[in-house]
């Protein structure tokens, strides 16, 4: 049983109005039984004796009526009763700072980016959330915890002849951490505000990129975004078995690749770490109730390991590493990103461009697809440089960065290092249907990649 409660709250300004706040509660539970084999759910939002006996009976005549449709007896891995509790660990709760002292700060950021001639939309937003936990299971667990998140992101959009172009600071979806206030004030809105306004009025008037195979590097937070669709996605193991396949497809990291594929160059080391301070997907214990863990999905390269639940676990002989994870007591758990880092390498952002002869440097998350196997995708950033002789040259619009994932990742000859990794939070991630959105972290430094195919976007 998970009994979750909820709070949030949403802040926008736009073009000079504050255009939403927003603040939302909610509260309910979810039971997970297992009958004959076969698994039910059940939820309600009314905490009542009497309501929770008949949610779980529900549960159970649902699982056994699922043992009709039933392939095989559900097997789940050993799981230990845990009595334990979690705290995001902050300096300063967002919802004890004013409602006028966060609109304050919202409405001075976009007023600087609206200073700047040729800006068409500006927007300022903030979102903040408090989620308690409480989970107990069959096997002796007595689990509370709470999660604490908070972000910020600025957008300023230009327009001229058709053409829009958008810069965002720290990007297009923002950056969001477990945790306090604190991280609203080290993002020093009013310090970037005018630089990006300016940047996305530049970009009307700079070069398309051209369309050729060139060495490329991209900013952490886009490496972010690549790490979040080409390796986190398809390691989730219920994708590779097929039994989640809705919303954004299954996986090519089949069961007789892990330990056998090459999947990236020997310097590329990617964890999922649930336990690393600050990110989205940190936590002390999934929603089975299995502790937070930190283990490699590409080691020196190679493929070795997926997310896994007590249901998939076995397939691969393991125990589950703790990645299940609903978006709300109303919904069943699924296997979920947690924080899914490329571990940093050596050297700045500046370094890697000073040693760069000849290529691109692209900035700023706008757009990405990728097909259902998690092999063909396409990347959009909102922002490029041409790099000559160790220096950004020119400016280049509406950049796009293709190709086979895999292939991409063993062209990678550089990771960068400590001082330009940041560990992102991604607030927004879909899966599943009806869909799901969960929290989740992706840590990143500035990579390059050799003699990638990059072009415009038409």
């Amino acid at each position: 049983m998970r009994i979750v409660e909820e709070m949030k709250e949403t802040l926008l300004v736009k073009n000079g109005k504050v255009e939403m706040i927003e603040l939302t509660e909610d509260f309910g539970f979810g039971v997970r039984t297992i009958v004959g084999g076969a698994w039910g759910f059940a939820s309600s939002a009314e905490l009542k004796r009497e309501q929770v006996e008949k949610t779980a009976q529900l549960s159970c005549r649902v699982a056994k009526a699922s043992r009709k449709a039933m392939e095989k007896e559900v097997s789940l891995a050993a799981s230990r009763g845990i009595v334990d509790s979690y705290r995001t660990p902050y300096e300063t709760d967002p919802f004890g700072v004013s409602l006028a002292k966060k609109l304050e700060l919202l409405m001075e950021a976009e007023k600087l980016m609206r200073k700047v001639k040729g800006v068409a939309i500006t927007e300022a937003e903030m979102l903040t959330w408090k989620t308690k936990k409480w989970f107990a299971s069959t096997d002796g667990s007595m689990i509370d915890q709470e999660l604490l998140g908070t972000g910020t992101q600025l957008r300023a959009t230009a327009m001229k002849n058709g053409d829009m172009q958008v810069r965002s600071y720290p990007n297009l979806q923002g950056q969001y951490a477990a945790k306090g206030y604190e991280l609203i004030d080290s993002l020093k809105l009013t310090d970037n505000a005018e630089r990006v306004a300016e940047e996305a009025v530049a970009l009307l008037s700079a070069k398309p990129c051209p369309h050729q195979q060139s060495n490329l590097i991209l900013d952490s937070a886009l490496t972010a975004i690549y790490i979040h669709e080409s390796v986190g996605h398809p390691t989730e193991l219920d994708r590779v078995l097929g039994t989640e396949a809705n919303f954004a497809g299954t996986s090519h990291l089949t069961l007789d690749k892990r330990g056998q594929f090459q999947f990236a160059s020997p310097e590329v080391q990617i964890v999922a770490d649930a336990t690393i301070p600050t990110g989205l997907g940190t936590f002390g214990w999934d929603d089975e109730g299995i502790e937070a863990s930190n283990f490699h999905l590409v080691k020196d390269g190679m493929f070795v390991g997926y997310l896994t639940s007590r249901e998939t676990a076995p397939v691969v002989e393991a125990r589950s590493n703790g990645t299940m994870r609903a978006d709300s007591w109303k919904n069943l758990p699924l296997i979920r990103m947690t924080n899914i880092n490329l571990l940093p390498g050596k050297g700045s952002l500046d370094e890697i461009v000073a040693n760069t002869d000849e290529g691109f440097y692209f900035e700023g998350f706008k757009t990405v697809s990728i097909d259902d196997k998690r092999l063909n995708f396409s990347l959009g950033p909102e922002i490029g440089w041409a790099i000559k002789k160790g220096k950004r040259d020119y400016m280049v619009k509406n950049p796009v960065f293709t190709g086979i994932s895999y292939k991409v990742w063993r062209s990678c000859d550089w990771i960068g290092g400590e001082e330009d990794w940041v560990l992102w939070g991604e607030p927004y991630c879909g899966k599943g249907e009806p869909i799901q959105v969960m929290r989740v972290g992706h840590g990143a430094p500035p990579v390059r990649f050799k003699n990638v195919l990059i072009g415009a976007k038409s």
